[in-house]
C-alpha cells in the first residue's frame, strides 16, 4: 500500500508534535503551571497519529486519558490543546476540562475521558448513530489494555456486534494498567482474541511501527463499514508512569530501556531516510518546526487569561 510523501510527512510531525508537547507539559507540570495530574504517551505516538491520521474529518475519534496523540493526530489545535492544559479560558473546554477531557467536535473527536472504559459505550452510541442515519463514516474508540477487563468493554463489544455497527475498537497495550503488568491481568498473551467472543474480527499489530498502524486502520475502516465491528490492538509501551505522581518502582530500568531501543519516532525516521522519503536535513527541518509550534503554543497558554470566577458553574450539567 503506497502512502504519499505529505501524508508521511503529516505523520512525522504530528507524532513530533505530540513528544514536544509532552515534554513541555511536563515541564510545566513539575513548575506548577499544570494542575491535577498528568497523563503522558511518549513511546507510544504511533498508536494515537497513526489511527488518527487514517480517518476522514468527518470520522469520529473516542479518546481517552493518555489522549494527546489521540487528538493531535486527528487534527486538533495544539494552542488551544495546551490552553486547556493550562486551564485557560481560551482551551478547548474553556479551562474547566483539562487535560483528560479534552473534545474537538469541529475536527471530529468526541472527547476524551478520566474513567478507564468509560469511553467505550459512548463510542458505541456515536457509531449505532452514525447507523442509524446512514451516515458515510465509522468511529474509532481508543482504549487500553486494562479497559479490556472493564465490563463496559464487554458489553460494548457485545452490543456492536449484534448490531454490527461502524467502529474500530482501538487497544493501545501499553504493556501495563497502572502498575499492573498486562501479564498479570490477563491470562492470554494476544488481546485480540477476545474478539472471537462476540463473533468480531479480530487482529494484533506492531504499535511501535505507524506504517503498520495507519495500514492496519485504513483495512479496520473498510471493514468496519461493511462487516461491522473490529478490535485492533497495538502493541506498544508507557515510557513514563501512569501519571505524574507514578515513581515506576514496579518494572526494571533494563525493560524501560530496551523498549526506548523500539522508539517509534526513531522508527519512523530510519524509515523515511531507508526509503528516500525524506533527507536527514528535512526530518531535522521537521523536528524544529515542531518544537517551535510547541513554544507558540506554550506562549498563547501563558498568555492567556483564565477563566472568571463567575462563570463556575457555566457548562456544569451534573
Amino acid at each position: 500500500m503506497a502512502i504519499s510523501k505529505k501524508k508521511l510527512k503529516e505523520m512525522y510531525l504530528r507524532m513530533m508534535q505530540t513528544r514536544k508537547f509532552e515534554e513541555k507539559a511536563a515541564e510545566l507540570f513539575t513548575l506548577g503551571q499544570v494542575h491535577g495530574t498528568a497523563h503522558f504517551c511518549i513511546g507510544e505516538e504511533a498508536t494515537g497519529v497513526g489511527a488518527s491520521c487514517a480517518l476522514k474529518k468527518e470520522d469520529l475519534i473516542y479518546a481517552t486519558h493518555r489522549g494527546h496523540g489521540q487528538s493531535i493526530g486527528k487534527g486538533m489545535d495544539i494552542d488551544r490543546m495546551m490552553a486547556e492544559f493550562l486551564g485557560k479560558e481560551t482551551g478547548y473546554c474553556q479551562g474547566k476540562g483539562g487535560c483528560m477531557h479534552i473534545a474537538g467536535l469541529d475536527v471530529g473527536n468526541l472527547g476524551a475521558n478520566g474513567i478507564v472504559g468509560g469511553g467505550i459505550p459512548i463510542a458505541v452510541g456515536a457509531a449505532l448513530t452514525t447507523k442509524m442515519k446512514q451516515l458515510d463514516r465509522v468511529v474509532l474508540c481508543f482504549l487500553g489494555d486494562a479497559a479490556t477487563n472493564q465490563g463496559t468493554f464487554h458489553e460494548s463489544l457485545n452490543l456492536a456486534s449484534i448490531w454490527k455497527l461502524p467502529i474500530i475498537f482501538f487497544c493501545v497495550n501499553n504493556q501495563y494498567g497502572m502498575s499492573m503488568s498486562v501479564k498479570r491481568h490477563v491470562n492470554i498473551e494476544d488481546l485480540s482474541i477476545r474478539a472471537n467472543s462476540y463473533g468480531i474480527k479480530g487482529l494484533s499489530i506492531d504499535g511501535n511501527n505507524i506504517i503498520d498502524v495507519y495500514e492496519a486502520v485504513l483495512k479496520a475502516k473498510k471493514h468496519a463499514k461493511s462487516k461491522g465491528p473490529i478490535l485492533v490492538v497495538a502493541e506498544t509501551y508507557r515510557i513514563m508512569g501512569h501519571s505524574k505522581s507514578d515513581a515506576t518502582r514496579y518494572r526494571s530500568r533494563e525493560e524501560v530501556d530496551r523498549w526506548k531501543k523500539n522508539c517509534p519516532i526513531q522508527n519512523m525516521r530510519k524509515y523515511l531516510v531507508k526509503n528516500r522519503v525524506l533527507t536527514t536535513e528535512e526530518i531535522h527541518a521537521l523536528d524544529m518546526r515542531a518544537a517551535d509550534d510547541i513554544e507558540a503554543a506554550t506562549r498563547f497558554a501563558q498568555d492567556s487569561p483564565y477563566p472568571p470566577v463567575g462563570d463556575i458553574m457555566e457548562h456544569v450539567y451534573a
